[in-house]
């Protein structure tokens, strides 16, 4: 899943421009604020996913001021893991020299902080997400990554010598503003008695949202607490398959300093589909399938609308996750060393970039049906199943990590990435084979939206086949002018894909233009 990881590409502006236009110092801070990125988002991770899952599951029967007071402990849950793991980071770990990537230290106490500050921001996410404000989230975070990118630029093109600076005050502007959206939006809506949205929504002043105890009710919900416990011991073990390969790189020091830089450029870059598409639709969907099912229920005690619903759902998500990643994988082959070249130049394009994007271009395929199977599998599951996946991520996150240190050894930095498609691999069955059994005793099959239509997997195969050709003769020493012959190439191979698509896959078509409905489906339920 990708949900609950930070925007790595709010930094892509920053490194096109370390590799384009500044100095050798902008570049090796870019690498420093990577492993700091990292400190960043483990902290996130662990202090609020649990929390996040928890509270966004059976949103109909809850008392949102116990399930408020449970939200605001991920405050001092972010305190401890940003101490331990600055501790860790600054006495463990190894310190670059401060003359190749200035003010580290200073750079681990401001990413540990931001941390904090976006956590400030948690009750408020939570409510807002269980109530579909999707254009609050949007512009939220809009507003916070451009934000981000552009004082990031400026002070790369401006001061280039203040190294860390640079990267720890543009992090603390991101979580700074995103914060500040939510609680301005809420102080707004909740301060206009007249508004829809206020009487929607189960607090009425902003001082409901802060925690409360009374003597008629205990602090928390403690089934709630229980629940995020279970979600808590498995996000810890999901956070090492999800950012795995970098604690490999960080602890073991697999790969020197440059390569570290050059593998996250071309990871970050490749992700934005990823968070762009994919995160969007998970975190949407989580909520639908959360809010639509009953976790203790088996499916055939359920009410059958609402299990129809969910997977005629699931089917179309399921469709559409297939046909994006197989378009991305399948051109992407063909491009990857185009866009390095454009983006980077020769320092990515030349050397293992292309080989790295290639791989990351399979592994976007394996990444949007795992966020699909995995969203549906975390919204359904009961308590007991939830703890016992957790022994299979156990198992999981040893085997990875020891792959991702065979394989890194033996073929370098895209080694990380086919452990990550391995460890995707057993993800999606895992998911698969939990999907099956609930719907096993239905009429419904929602796992047939991983077929496809013969003859759409032809024309998969012939445009693969055709811009293959096509970057063997065209790309890139022969000038713009067989570049921008290559692109047309490309164009028009996925004109007639996209059109086969259009003709072939009716059931999904129909889905997109209704999906707006589905949203209400889910309002029905709170």
């Amino acid at each position: 899943m990708v949900l609950g990881q930070p925007q790595p590409q709010s930094w892509l502006p920053a490194s096109l421009l370390a590799l384009r236009f500044s100095t050798e110092e902008s570049l090796a801070s870019f690498t420093g604020a990577i492993r700091l990125t990292l400190l960043y988002s483990t902290t996130l991770f662990l202090a609020r996913e649990a929390f996040r899952r928890a509270c966004l599951s059976g949103a109909a029967k809850r008392d949102w001021s116990q399930t408020l007071s449970l939200l605001w402990l991920t405050v001092p849950l972010g305190v401890f893991w940003s101490l331990f793991l600055g501790w860790v980071w600054l006495q463990l770990l190894e310190v670059p020299d401060p003359h190749v990537v200035p003010h580290y230290g200073t750079g681990v106490v401001v990413f540990g902080f931001s941390a904090v500050v976006e956590l400030l921001g948690e009750p408020f996410w939570v409510l807002a997400q269980a109530h579909m404000f999707v254009r609050l989230k949007v512009i939220a975070e809009s507003l916070s990554v451009i934000l981000k990118s552009v004082l990031t630029a400026l002070l790369v093109l401006w001061l280039p010598h203040w190294g860390l600076y640079i990267f720890s005050l543009a992090q603390l502007s991101y979580t700074t503003v995103l914060v500040l959206c939510y609680v301005i939006y809420f102080a707004k809506v909740l301060g206009s008695p007249e508004s829809a949205k206020q009487q929607a929504l189960p607090v009425s002043s902003m001082t409901d949202l802060l925690p409360s105890m009374t003597r008629s009710r205990a602090f928390v919900n403690w089934e709630e607490a229980k629940l995020t416990w279970s979600f808590f011991k498995q996000s810890f073990l999901k956070q090492i398959l999800t950012e795995g390969e970098r604690y490999v790189m960080t602890f073991l020091n697999v790969l020197n300093f440059g390569d570290q830089g050059v593998y996250d450029i071309v990871n970050n870059l490749g992700s934005l589909v990823a968070r762009l598409i994919f995160q969007p639709i998970e975190e949407s969907f989580y909520i639908f399938f959360a809010k639509v099912l009953e976790r203790e229920k088996d499916a055939t005690l359920q009410k059958q609308e609402d299990v129809a619903v969910a997977a005629a759902v699931l089917e179309s998500l399921l469709k559409l996750a297939l046909l994006t990643g197989l378009t991305i994988t399948v051109f992407g082959f063909a491009y990857s060393q185009l866009v390095l070249d454009i983006y980077g130049g020769a320092m990515l394009s030349s050397g293992s970039g292309p080989i790295l994007l290639r791989a990351y271009c399979l592994y976007v395929l394996l990444l949007a049906i795992n966020g699909v199977t995995e969203c549906f599998t975390f919204a359904a599951m009961s308590k007991e199943e939830v703890d016992r996946y957790n022994f299979t991520m156990l198992a999981l996150s040893s085997s990875f990590l020891m792959l991702s240190y065979v394989l890194t050894r033996w073929c370098g930095s895209v080694g990380f990435i086919l452990a990550n498609c391995f460890n995707m691999g057993i993800r999606i069955t895992q998911s698969l084979y939990f999907i099956h059994r609930y719907y096993q005793k239905s009429p419904h099959r929602p796992l047939a939206g991983l077929f496809l239509s013969p003859v759409l997997l032809g024309t998969f195969a012939l445009s693969g086949g055709i811009t293959a050709v096509s970057e063997v003769f065209l790309c890139c020493e022969w000038g713009w002018l067989a570049r921008l012959a290559h692109v047309t190439v490309g164009a028009l191979c996925l004109g007639v894909t996209l059109g086969t698509a259009f003709l072939t896959e009716t059931k999904l078509i129909h889905f997109l233009r209704t999906q707006l409905g589905v949203p209400r489906l889910a309002d029905k339920t709170t």
